[in-house]
């Protein structure tokens, strides 16, 4: 599966999100997307999987509990594809910071 395959999903782009902050049992995300989108424990764990069977996620195993957590590499890879169109957007923020600090000024 390719990474934008992958992150196209939402459910899994939240997961991510939510891993962003630091490592969490799987539990606590099936109750999070479960009460967000509706969907239920098993569908969840699929998610899951697919994160961490194409390397977006890695997960621990603590007695009973299984703690998911991001895994960057594949981010990484796909922050290196952005370079190439980065060019388009970080003149317009470029010129909009300046914008901002003249209008500063003349207040």
């Amino acid at each position: 599966m390719h990474a934008f395959d992958i992150l196209g999903d939402p459910v899994r782009r939240r997961i991510l999100e939510l891993l962003a902050d630091g490592e969490l049992p799987a539990g606590s995300i099936a109750g999070a997307i479960g009460a967000e989108f509706g969907i239920s424990q098993p569908a969840v764990s699929q998610h899951l999987k697919v994160l961490r069977d194409n390397g977006f996620a890695t997960v621990t195993i603590d007695g009973t509990r299984r703690l998911y957590a991001v895994d960057p590499g594949p981010l990484r890879e796909i922050d290196s594809w952005l370079d190439r169109y980065r060019k388009f957007w970080i003149n317009r923020l470029d010129a909009l910071e300046t914008e901002l600090h003249r209008g500063r000024r003349e207040s």
